[in-house]
């Protein structure tokens, strides 16, 4: 018999068995997959086996608002989708190496085979990378060219002293949106003249998304690209695109999810009427058990809508409000739009919420009316806190309080501006970040709401420090040596320091008084309080500094009878050798664990944690610097390539991070959470071996969000009773996966990590 018959028949014949073994091992791992009535479990194959570690996505719109579920298959291909609502599914599969495939009908009690389909080539299987990935490849400016030289030198601002300056504008983009996602790395004009153009871009009045204030985001646009010097900036991000257009790739693939990552369960649901929602708030920080199968609430940025989620039924509801003049406040009817700003949201042990409202965002619109003027108490010397500290700053900022089962509005008019709001472990005295009072002052103020639940007096609720360093003593050697610190009373003898300078800015102002400092003085720490929380360790609250460049993060205790005794604390990320560079740079969010360790999101793609009991040194000058604790700190970079040319950090920007002191996500008590916003991701990180898990959200692609809370509905049922809510919060909301199409607007994820990838 001619040899190529015979090895076309023995290669037949190892097909045909090949085949039938397949067909067997796949229906084999089919059958270890439990059949359940509100689920729909099966197996992916693909065309070397099952298909390990790829997502196998659920969604309907059936229900009251779409409703999407996803998990990850195991080392066999094997996945349970569980706890589906009654409804129609289509059910496909994404994973990294992967395209799409074709979406087919899912029933609840059936199981299914699903066949992956190979990527044909890399350009393909790279447009499901998430953004950091893309943004690896941009090209800053290298270290070398630093101090900028200004437009007849090298084209680079002189205020930017180092390429962490340059990092930490570039990184302001992500205040707003993804870098590197499919919108911000395809453009139809990748020149630099391009580029200008697209900045200068609003959206016009009524806009779904931003309401009337488009021109305030071109403004902050083109206000960003100057501060890097124009010219040089526009080249970069031309340079970055263009690249992308010749057919440039990610400098590396994203590995799928492994070990604990594939026992990650995600529900979301449509919410926000494709508005810009800024974030959420599920429960009491303190007490994850409170508003236990409650609604979810939302805050729609930029509008005064108050949006909420029923986990339970799928359904959406939303209410507008309106700040008066006078600082009431009032819930509007559904035909008027509300013109509000409000910003955080946060509940209480009694279920009801609290917002920071911040009046208005950007500039005054021509013809709006002024705020009123500051109230009184605010600089009466018979107020114990104006005596210490007057706020003669106009009051911009309301307190709203809802109560969530009357349905009545309130609004605290403060004396001091604010942004977050965090409770202390008391669970009553609700602290705010934020601080200026449009004098220059930088303060860290609270509200009592017990005083103000029984006697609705702003005076009597409303608290205020100014944070001022033990400086001039060298007595507290040891952090258990500071309930002994004494700040001087008398203002006149402070070190006072020069102005914060502009968040996220390069070239900004010190954040303490400049040399020479008089030792015999106490000294004033000046910068914009961002992120807040709690440490129930003493009482006492932290919060991320983020002005002036590197930042750094304060730690405040009222002490006893504040404001005489109000202490604080203040630390910088570590110097590097070159005594110009720091270790992380640009925090913005932070949260503490349960022993009183600080853990901190550096938006340069760092998570830092600071251990002050390790600290040698805590009074006398060296505080000022916030370098004297280089002992306490630890860094890690966060998962994902780097930025080229950029030694630390990685491409990713951290918004706010979270430490799950209450086990509510099912990794544990403990265990800090970074916002991964840009990596459409939660990064959990374990504490025992150092590492990040990845927890992705796959679909809509730009998952950017802001922030996080974990709540426990029943601790019976175990891992079902309890999550972490999450938001899309792209204020740009077209950037995410569907675009323009409002259907696909912003979604709230809830994460859930069961004890393997079949639990139901």
């Amino acid at each position: 018999m001619n040899r190529s018959i015979v090895r076309a028949l023995f290669a037949s014949t190892c097909l045909v068995t090949s085949g039938i073994w397949a067909q067997e091992t796949f229906a084999a791992a089919a059958a270890g997959v439990p059949v359940v009535v509100d689920g729909i479990g099966g197996v992916v194959t693909g065309t070397k086996g099952p298909e390990a570690g790829v997502w196998v996505i659920a969604q309907t719109n059936d229900l009251a608002t779409r409703y999407i579920k996803i998990v990850v298959t195991d080392d066999q291909g094997r996945f349970m989708l569980p706890q589906l609502p009654k409804a129609k599914y289509q059910v496909w599969v994404r994973g990294y190496g992967l395209v799409d495939s074709k979406p087919v009908d899912g029933t609840l009690g059936k199981n299914l085979t699903l066949a992956s389909v190979q990527a044909p080539d890399a350009k393909a299987a790279a447009q499901i990378y998430p953004a950091n990935y893309w943004f690896a490849l941009i090209q800053p400016p290298p270290a070398s060219d630093f101090p900028g030289t200004g437009p007849k030198g090298n084209g680079i601002a002189p205020t930017m002293v180092t390429q962490q300056m340059w990092l930490t504008r570039m990184n302001g983009c992500f205040t707003c949106h993804q870098q590197g996602d499919r919108t911000t790395r395809t453009l139809l004009d990748n020149t630099p003249e391009g580029w200008a153009e697209r900045i200068t871009k609003a959206r016009g009045p009524g806009d779904q998304a931003f309401g009337d204030h488009g021109p305030d985001f071109a403004d902050a646009m083109q206000n960003g690209m100057t501060q890097f010097g124009r010219v040089r900036g526009l080249a970069m991000w031309s340079d970055w695109t263009q690249r992308i257009e010749k057919g440039a790739l990610p400098p590396e693939a994203p590995p799928r999810p492994a070990g604990v990552e594939r026992n990650i369960v995600l529900t979301s649901w449509d919410w926000s009427n494709g508005r810009y929602d800024h974030d959420n708030v599920s429960t009491d920080r303190h007490d994850p058990t409170v508003n236990a199968n409650g609604p979810i609430y939302g805050i729609i940025g930029m509008y005064g809508y108050v949006e909420s989620l029923n986990p339970n039924t799928n359904e959406m509801a939303e209410f507008g409000y309106k700040v008066n003049q006078n600082k009431s406040v009032e819930v509007l009817p559904p035909d008027q739009v509300p013109d509000a700003f409000p910003h955080n949201p946060m509940l209480d042990r009694h279920s009801n919420l609290w917002i920071t409202d911040l009046g208005r965002y950007g500039a005054p619109k021509p013809g709006a009316p002024e705020p009123p003027e500051v109230m009184a108490y605010c600089t009466d010397p018979a107020n114990k806190f104006a005596r210490y500290y007057p706020q003669p700053g106009k009051a911009r900022n309301t307190l709203v309080h809802y109560d969530t089962k009357t349905k009545k509005i309130e609004g605290i008019p403060m004396c001091n501006g604010m942004h977050h709001l965090m409770f202390a472990s008391d669970r009553k005295t609700l602290y705010l970040s934020g601080g200026a009072s449009g004098n220059g002052s930088n303060v860290v103020s609270w509200v009592d709401i017990d005083v103000w639940n029984a006697t609705h007096d702003a005076q009597k609720s409303m608290g205020w420090c100014p944070m001022v360093l033990d400086s001039n003593s060298t007595k507290p050697a040891t952090a258990a040596g500071l309930s002994e610190v004494s700040i001087t009373p008398d203002r006149t003898q402070w070190n006072v320091p020069a102005s914060a300078g502009v968040p996220g800015g390069g070239g900004a102002a010190p954040a303490v008084a400049a040399a020479p400092l008089d030792p015999k003085k106490d000294t004033q720490v000046n910068g914009f309080l961002y992120g807040i929380d709690a440490d129930i360790s003493d009482g006492g609250m932290w919060a991320v500094k983020t002005a002036p460049f590197p930042t750094g993060i304060v730690r405040f205790h009222p002490g006893a009878n504040p404001p005489e005794t109000c202490r604080t604390e203040f630390y910088e990320p570590t110097k590097l050798e070159d005594g110009k560079s720091y270790a992380a740079f640009n925090g913005r969010g932070m949260s503490v664990d349960s022993k009183g360790v600080a853990w901190v999101a550096f938006a340069n793609g760092t998570l830092g944690k600071l251990d002050r009991t390790k600290c040698k040194v805590m009074g006398g000058p060296a505080v000022v610097t916030g370098q004297h604790c280089p002992e306490g700190w630890s860094y890690y970079d966060t998962p994902g390539p780097k930025i080229s040319g950029v030694k630390t950090g990685s491409a990713d920007f951290h918004y706010l991070m979270w430490v799950d002191l209450h086990d509510t996500l099912g990794m544990g008590k403990d265990v800090p959470i970074v916002a991964g916003s840009n990596s459409d991701s939660l990064l959990a990180f374990d504490t025992k071996t150092d590492k990040f898990n990845v927890l992705r959200v796959p679909y809509p692609m730009d998952f950017h969000t802001r922030g996080m809370d974990g709540r426990i509905d029943d601790l019976k049922t175990g891992w079902k009773g309890k999550g972490v809510f999450a938001t899309y919060a792209s204020q740009p909301v077209w950037h995410q996966e569907g675009g323009e199409d409002a259907s696909t607007g912003p979604q709230l994820v809830k994460f859930q990590v069961r004890p393997d990838p079949l639990a139901n």
